[in-house]
């Protein structure tokens, strides 16, 4: 039988606020447990949580970013359940009323196609603690400096038919929750994860199947990996006439597999209430507008621009689009490395940009994953690098010569000017001395003069290569090869 996967994602994302959602306490990451936890986020008797409104900001900006409804009044609910890492026996989050519901995000899927997934909502709410298993010997250990952060979860209708399609989303969702600067995105740490929930239906049938949840994936491969997994389960169930329970379940990565954690609850296992102690928020138009101005540039207009702009590559600008940071380094290199306007209407030399983008792509990409850096953090800074394409625009240097340049700048040996001047790497360009490096080569390799007249061209590029080899890389390539041309025709 051939069957349909229906797939909804619900992300979670930790929003970047100095202090928790609804206490004073820090939320800098990596202090010892339980030292960032307060009388409100242990829940002691007789504490009054009060909302932080820079939570709330942050969710609007998200809202407005999906071209979603922003709520004029929005309520915070109790969601009532027990479990250790929450010291109130309850969450505060919100039901019926969130503060952003119906919005959309575009994807691009790997056929260059585009797919408009719906969000049903975003919603606030506070974060749990975190249950420590490794280093107590058979008991557990509670952190509560995570309970209380502020967490904006993001839910999508049932629209993703593939993992693949999962994956991709979920990175769009990461790539603009970091341009909009409302969450650092850091996976290894928690602050960006996802549950996902699957089904499988006949193919063709409109009823949804029975849905398991996977909770807690922190990794755009690993929620790939976990929801193939989970349609060749619930398939293999089914094709062997059994039936799909409503479950939660975790993925283990080491076993590639999914495994029960707990009977899926319903909504109204959680018994929820408007919390007594919040007001309802109340956000004016006002609001909403003086926070759309500060709304950046967002991927997709940035995509399309430096396509336009630049004369980018679809797969060049998807690349440097998908990460802010890279992004930047990407314009400010292009900036700096500038040598002519073609024109008004075409404002960017586009070849300058097109290398910038190469370079960026290879040599520095390179140069970052095997020092595992990430792309603030490059010792080139895009001063450098654009100084550095400038120097092969001009023809000071090659290409090759470039990347010995980049090596020593990566090493700290200076910017490209004082490493072409130091090394004594400027490119030869001198028409004599070419022609005189081009007729020696000539005179010592006669027998494959002959062969490249007698129509073997490639023999050609074993000349180049010989008059390169006594330039020490220094020959000026288009050069050579027009000389070399010139003095081998009949």
């Amino acid at each position: 039988m051939a069957w349909e996967t229906v797939i909804g994602l619900e992300i979670h994302v930790q929003l970047s606020t100095r202090s928790k959602i609804f206490s004073g306490a820090a939320t800098a990451y990596g202090a010892p447990p339980n030292t960032q936890a307060c009388a409100i986020d242990l829940g002691l008797p007789g504490v009054l949580p009060v909302l932080n409104v820079e939570a709330v900001r942050k969710a609007i900006k998200f809202g407005l970013a999906i071209e979603a409804t922003i709520a004029n009044h929005s309520v915070f609910a109790r969601k009532n359940y027990f479990y250790p890492d929450l010291p109130k026996g309850y969450q505060i989050s919100q039901y019926e009323m969130p503060i952003v519901s119906r919005g959309k995000l575009a994807i691009i899927l790997d056929d260059g196609t585009s797919k408009t997934i719906g969000i049903t909502r975003a919603h606030l709410e506070e974060d749990a603690g975190k249950s420590l298993h490794e280093d107590f010997h058979g008991m557990t250990g509670i952190d509560l400096n995570r309970a209380g952060t502020a967490l904006l979860e993001i839910v999508s209708e049932p629209e993703m038919r593939s993992a693949r399609e999962a994956a991709i989303y979920m990175k769009k969702v990461h790539t603009l929750v970091r341009y909009l600067n409302i969450s650092d995105g850091n996976m290894q740490e928690g602050s960006f994860r996802c549950d996902a929930n699957v089904s499988i239906r006949p193919m063709g049938e409109a009823k949804l199947g029975t849905r398991t949840e996977i909770k807690n994936l922190n990794s755009f491969r690993f929620v790939e990996q976990a929801i193939l997994h989970e349609i060749n389960r619930q398939r293999e169930i089914l094709e062997t006439g059994g039936q799909v329970a409503q479950e939660t379940r975790l993925y283990d990565p080491d076993r590639n597999e999914t495994r029960t954690m707990r009977s899926k609850e319903e909504a109204n296992d959680y018994r929820y209430f408007p919390d007594p102690d919040l007001l309802t928020v109340a956000i004016s138009p006002g609001d909403i507008e003086l926070i759309r101005v500060e709304l950046p540039e967002l991927p997709d207009a940035k995509r399309q621009r430096f396509i336009g702009e630049y004369a980018l590559t679809e797969y060049d600008s998807d690349y440097l689009t998908a990460n802010r940071e890279i992004a930047d380094y990407f314009e400010q290199t292009a900036s700096a490395a500038l040598t002519v306007y073609a024109s008004a209407s075409q404002p960017h030399n586009h070849n300058t940009a097109k290398l910038s983008a190469n370079t960026i792509m290879g040599e520095l990409s390179a140069a970052l994953n095997k020092h595992n850096l990430d792309i603030t953090s490059s010792p080139v800074s895009p001063e450098m690098l654009g100084g550095m394409i400038r120097r092969i625009e001009d023809n000071t240097i090659s290409g090759k010569i470039a990347k010995q340049v980049f090596e020593a700048m990566w090493n700290g040996e200076g910017d490209a000017d004082t490493i072409i001047a130091s090394r004594g790497l400027r490119q030869v360009t001198d028409s004599g001395m070419l022609e005189a490096l081009v007729t020696e080569v000539i005179n010592a390799y006669p027998d494959q003069v002959d062969q490249y007249r007698a129509g073997k061209d490639k023999v050609l590029g074993f000349l180049v290569g010989q008059i390169m080899k006594k330039s020490q890389g220094k020959a000026n390539p288009q050069q050579v090869n027009d000389i070399l041309r010139e003095k081998l025709k009949p």
